[in-house]
């Protein structure tokens, strides 16, 4: 009788562990994921961001239009040493978007079977090799503000640093007025380089009777958190501005 008695003492002890442990996976399943961390100063919103690049054409080549994402990024609009960092995400680079072709003034749209070649041979091996090098940067040194400004226009400022494309990296100077958007800053800005510079060959074929420019025009349209946020911009002085 005693065996009998401690056995069931047993049996009861391991029913109630052994039911104990769904209450405690349901439990955990149950648990909010945590929160993401607001914006930082100086963050980039990286939804709203975008980059376009207008191609020229050759010969009897056509203008092309390019929109693209960033990866990363990050603009302290003032400083004047370690302004940030911008890495764009070479693989969300598109060729000839409705999107693009509007932004940058290009006329009607690109056929899909042309949109498709045109994005192919951009993306491949020839010219920016993606595969290879998936991102670019810009690492930025300063971001000051600029001593040629505009009446009427917002205050525009000079960021300063290396780009680095197709794993070549050049000095570059790209001024980009900065517009208030409450706990937002507004950047736009463009900037040209030469694809032989960053060691791409321009795409051409039928020995060159069609073709695109060695000169790429980008231009930034991104939004940063405001440093400090809410406000902290100040505009350059009435008197410093020009013409």
């Amino acid at each position: 009788m005693k065996q009998a008695t401690i056995l069931a003492l047993m049996a009861a002890a391991l029913i109630s562990v052994g039911g104990a442990a769904p209450a405690v996976a349901q439990t955990a399943q149950l648990s909010p994921a945590p929160a993401a961390a607001p914006p930082a100063p100086g963050d980039v919103d990286l939804v709203a961001s975008r980059v376009y690049v207008f191609v020229g054409k050759t010969g009897l080549g056509h203008n092309h239009a390019v929109s693209g994402l960033l990866q990363a990024g990050r603009v302290v609009v003032g400083a004047a040493d370690q302004a940030g960092m911008l890495i764009f995400d070479m693989r969300s680079f598109t060729a000839d978007t409705a999107e693009a072709r509007k932004t940058l003034g290009l006329p009607g749209e690109t056929d899909a079977s042309t949109q498709k070649q045109v994005q192919a041979n951009m993306t491949g091996p020839d010219v920016l090799d993606v595969a290879r090098h998936p991102t670019a940067t810009f690492q930025i040194r300063s971001a000051s503000s600029s001593k040629q400004q505009v009446q009427g226009r917002p205050p525009v400022y000079e960021l300063i640093g290396a780009f680095t494309l197709h794993g070549v990296t050049r000095e570059v100077m790209i001024p980009v007025e900065v517009e208030q958007r409450g706990e937002w800053l507004r950047l736009r800005g463009m900037f040209v380089i030469k694809q032989t510079d960053f060691g791409i060959k321009p795409y051409k074929k039928l020995g060159g009777v069609v073709g695109v420019a060695d000169e790429l025009r980008i231009t930034g349209d991104i939004l940063v958190r405001a440093t400090p946020p809410g406000g902290g911009l100040v505009a350059p002085p009435a008197g410093g501005l020009g013409r």
